[in-house]
């Protein structure tokens, strides 16, 4: 549809609800539970203590809700996609709750290994799916809407905004005891996102899905994030063919030169992946028998090119990887003092 068409507020607002019609009846929430010590009694504690105690019953556990989110339906046959960030807890059960209040056991297929994304399973035919847009079509000041299970209490709540960045890179506290993923080449929106919305669908005015949403920033206001869908189809792809989701792995850290840190510490590029190891305890540069180790990689090694791309901040080390496949040879152009080589690393899968 010619968007440019639309010049009056009103028809704005009809596309916008006809595109949340589309999608709403395949948008998810996602219950959490897990099986805890019963308490047996609870009471208050003496000499007016405001907090209450209570004995456990030794050996006896009971289900308890202790989370929810957001996800939406990708195949008529129950695959849905969510946030990874949502379902990263092994030992918790997942029950997928649909628009008409139907109550499924959900499966977790497989969790993205790099991106916050997963895929679930449940026992349903001929459900209502999205059809998904193309992310990388997005263009700043575009209308987009997030719709999802706001707060984990409030289901198909639907907030509007723009786009306000295309690539940005975050740090987000995700998943199990709230560690720090690094998020690269994420969409910027203003759309209102609250918890619960996590994995829930970033929708255009056509009504594909063009994002997941998956972080907010504390303490700032329209600021919310959200996985280019893009992402999520590479994933979609290696589910139907290999049952899992499968990303290339060479076994490295580093970090991406430019200009700045070329004259801080009297580098020989300004551009280039240098591989150093980070500062957390017990920290290695090079994973010991991974492919970069058999391949001759050592610490401090800057590498210019993978393949033949030049590696810079807008196209790092990861992305370009990314592009590859399980098993593929892939050529380092490698800068180690004042000598340019080049290596060869065979890939393997990311586990």
């Amino acid at each position: 549809m010619n968007h440019a068409q639309l010049t009056t507020s009103s028809e704005y607002d009809r596309l916008s609800i006809e595109s949340v019609k589309k999608i709403a009846p395949s948008v998810v929430s996602i219950v959490i539970s897990k099986y805890l010590p019963k308490i047996k009694s609870v009471y208050p504690a003496p000499f007016f203590n405001p907090f209450f105690f209570g004995d456990i019953e030794e050996g006896a556990k009971e289900k308890i809700k202790v989370g929810g989110g957001s996800g939406f339906i990708v195949h008529p046959d129950g695959l849905i996609l969510t946030n990874k960030h949502v379902v990263f807890d092994s030992d918790a059960e997942y029950t997928v709750v649909t628009t008409d209040l139907q109550e499924y056991p959900a499966k977790v297929v497989s969790r993205d290994p790099i991106n916050d994304i997963a895929v679930l399973k449940i026992n349903a035919k001929g459900l209502p799916s999205v059809r998904l847009g193309n992310s990388s079509k997005l263009e700043l000041g575009q209308t987009v809407i997030a719709i999802g299970n706001a707060l984990g209490m409030f289901s198909n709540t639907v907030s509007k905004g723009i786009v306000s960045g295309l690539s940005r890179s975050i740090s987000a506290s995700l998943g199990e005891k709230g560690q720090m993923e690094h998020l690269r080449g994420v969409l910027q929106t203003d759309v209102a996102i609250n918890q619960g919305n996590s994995g829930g669908p970033l929708i255009n005015l056509d009504g594909e899905v063009v994002g997941i949403n998956t972080a907010i920033i504390y303490g700032a206001q329209n600021i919310g994030f959200s996985i280019p869908i893009n992402w999520a189809k590479q994933d979609l792809e290696d589910i139907i063919k290999h049952g899992r989701i499968i990303k290339p792995f060479i076994g490295l850290q580093y970090v991406m030169l430019n200009k700045e840190l070329q004259k801080k510490y009297s580098l020989p590029a300004d551009f280039g992946a240098m591989v150093v190891r980070d500062h957390t305890p017990g920290a290695v540069a090079i994973v010991p028998g991974s492919p970069a180790e058999k391949a001759g990689v050592k610490e401090n090694d800057i590498i210019l090119e993978l393949n033949g791309e030049k590696l810079t901040e807008q196209a790092d080390f990861s992305d370009t990887l990314q592009k590859c496949k399980v098993g593929e040879k892939v050529e380092l152009t490698v800068t180690r003092g004042d000598k340019n080589f080049k290596l060869i690393a065979t890939l393997e899968e990311r586990k």
